[in-house]
């Protein structure tokens, strides 16, 4: 379900996946591929500046118009043998657009799993100041048309 067969963490060697499951209503359609979205984590040469695993997937599901309360579950995977929860950065990303009781399920490499609520990854969380079912992604409608250049 998870993302290990992309190859990341050139310069770290932490390969890490993200693979969200999104509610069928979110979907564009009810088969299961179209319900998931998945990341990896991405490093570049100015390590340890890259991106996590959750923001990439999330940031792709925003981007496609997932909106809060469109994810089911977070699956996160790594190639060690304990539980790696999402960064403390990523806990909060993932709380903009998870609602709390959304379970974030851990793998490991034994291909072991650890679940836990939103609400236990990141306890006592600063909430999405979103609506419910507000889109964040930009949209044209929402900007304005620049006005026609005077000659």
């Amino acid at each position: 379900m998870t993302m290990l067969t992309i190859p990341s963490g050139p310069y770290s060697q932490f390969r890490v996946g993200c693979t969200i499951l999104l509610k069928s209503s979110a979907a564009s359609t009810t088969a299961w591929k179209d319900r998931l979205i998945k990341g990896a984590n991405v490093e570049n040469a100015s390590y340890p500046v890259g991106t996590c695993a959750e923001r990439v997937a999330l940031g792709t599901a925003v981007v496609q118009g997932v909106k809060y309360g469109d994810i089911k579950a977070i699956a996160v995977a790594t190639d060690i043998k304990e539980f790696c929860s999402p960064c403390g950065m990523c806990r909060q990303f993932m709380r903009e657009f998870c609602e709390q009781e959304m379970p974030v399920v851990m793998h490991n490499c034994d291909g072991e799993t650890k679940t836990m609520t939103m609400a236990e990854v990141l306890p006592s969380s600063t909430p999405s100041i979103l609506p419910a079912n507000q889109s964040v992604a930009p949209s044209l409608e929402l900007w304005p048309e620049c006005p026609p250049k005077s000659r």
